[in-house]
Parts: C-alpha cells; structure tokens; sequence
C-alpha cells in the first residue's frame, strides 16, 4: 500500500496532527497485516498437536519456556510440587517468576497430584491406596478416600493462585499416568478431566539413553504423530543421562510445523476445551 503526505517540520505546530495522521493510516495497515498472516497460518494446518510438560528436576524448564516462546507456541503443564535441581522445589515461591511469566504468556495449567501421589490400586472399601514421592509422607503407603485425593489435586490449585494470581485449568495427570476406576472417579467428582497421551506422544523422556537415543524418539514422534495427539514430556528427568529436550524439542516442533502441524493448549482439544 502506497501513500504520501505533505512534509511539515518537526517544530511545526501542526507536528502532533501530523503523528495522529500517520497513525491512523498505518495501524489498520498493521493489523491486518497480522491478521493475514494469522489466517493464512490457521489456513495451512492440516492437523493439530497438543504438548503438554509435566514437572520434574525442572534442569530443562527455562529452554522449554524460551523455544515454545520463540516459535510461539502455547503448550498446557501439569504441575507437582517436585525436587528440582535447584535444590528447592517446584513450587516454592523461588519458581513464581517462571510460572506467573508461561502464565502470563497464555499457557494451560493442570494439577499433578501436589506430592507426585503415585497409585498403588483401588481398596474394597472405596479408598485408594497411593505412595507419594514427596512430602511429608513421602514413600509411605496411605489409604485416601476419594476427596483425600480431591484435596491433593487442590492444593496445586492453591499454590497456584498464590504463586502466579490464576486458577489452574480443570485438568489433572496422575502420575506415572496410572489410573484406578476410584482414582478417575475421585477425579472427576471434584471437577477435574483427566488427561493421559497419545501412544506417538510419549517423549521417552524417563526412558534409558543407552537404549533410546534421542535420534530413536525424536524419528519415531514425527512419524507417527496424528492430528488431534496429545504429546508429553517433562521439565526435566533426573534419570536419564542424555537429556531429552535440549537436542529434541526444536528439532519436533521444526518437523512437525514442515508437516503442516499447528499447536494449541488442551484449552483447544475437542475433548477438554474450556472455552477460554
């Protein structure tokens, strides 16, 4: 678009009208620049996948956070309050900043169990039976009932709002990804979907180096990855020797965008959309 307008000096006193002119002209040519480019971009995809991060040792939640900004994509995190290689944990206040800025960004957030509760199987009577990883009764077998483990799902919701000012979205990961027919139940009765992954979704991040390379999962995600999967990977594994996401993620995203894959948060998916 061509346009020309008279010449007036800075010291005119019609300079302001002139800054008011030139605004008016170019604004509307800005954003329609930006929402041509934002259709056409919504226009090319030809499927969609969801990435979510869960926490862990957090030794790769900065690079996450700083690639998902570069090549601006929203993903969904579920978070536990876990040990991290700072030596403090991932939801103490030391982490506000990281959460409140991916918050700020527009990304998803659900609950991980506050103390990374694993599930050890449904009891007779109704209750579940759980080990958590941290805390205070970390390692130790308890016996909840349903709204026991509907109070853990909370907190994270609690510690949220403290650390960040927002509520967490209505979902939740168990971890490990193992489900009791209880724990679903439980789940569900407090108001959160539980979200699980795509068989082509799962990183191999907790996996063994030595048997699955980086080169292995990353060549397996692209080629098998399906509109509508729900990817995941974590913040950090303490585990594996040869960290998944300093040589994956850019490189998966990268394939995946060649194939005309677009990214949303499970704010999006058919299946959990919030409507937000």
């Amino acid at each position: 678009m061509a346009f020309s307008l008279p010449i007036v000096p800075a010291t005119s006193k019609h300079h302001p009208y002139l800054a008011a002119a030139l605004a008016a002209l170019i604004l509307p040519v800005q954003i329609s620049a930006v929402a041509a480019t934002a259709a056409a971009h919504s226009a090319a995809c030809k499927g969609t996948i969801y990435l979510t991060f869960d926490t862990g040792s957090q030794s790769q939640a900065e690079l996450i956070a700083a690639t998902l900004r570069r090549h601006q994509i929203k993903a969904t995190f579920f978070l536990a309050n876990e040990k991290t290689v700072r030596d403090d944990y991932s939801l103490d206040p030391s982490w506000a900043p990281y959460w409140k800025t991916l918050a700020n960004e527009g990304h998803a957030f659900g609950s991980h169990t506050f103390d990374h509760v694993y599930v050890i199987g449904d009891l007779p009577d109704g209750r579940i039976e759980v080990r958590p990883q941290f805390g205070a009764d970390a390692g130790k077998k308890l016996a909840w009932t349903p709204q026991q483990y509907c109070s853990e799902l909370r907190r994270v919701n609690q510690r949220f709002l403290q650390l960040t000012g927002k509520q967490l979205d209505p979902y939740w990961r168990a971890p490990g990804g193992k489900l009791t027919p209880n724990l679903l139940k439980a789940g569900e009765a407090c108001g959160y979907h539980h979200v699980a992954w795509a068989p082509a979704g799962f990183s191999g991040d907790e996996l063994s180096s030595e048997k699955f390379s980086n080169a292995l999962l990353l060549k397996r995600a692209l080629d098998h990855l399906r509109d509508g999967d729900i990817f995941m990977a974590h913040l950090g594994i303490w585990s594996r020797k040869q960290a998944w996401a300093p040589e994956n993620l850019e490189p998966l995203i990268t394939g995946l965008e060649q194939k005309s894959f677009c990214f949303a948060t499970l704010r999006e998916h058919p299946s959990y959309s919030t409507g937000k």
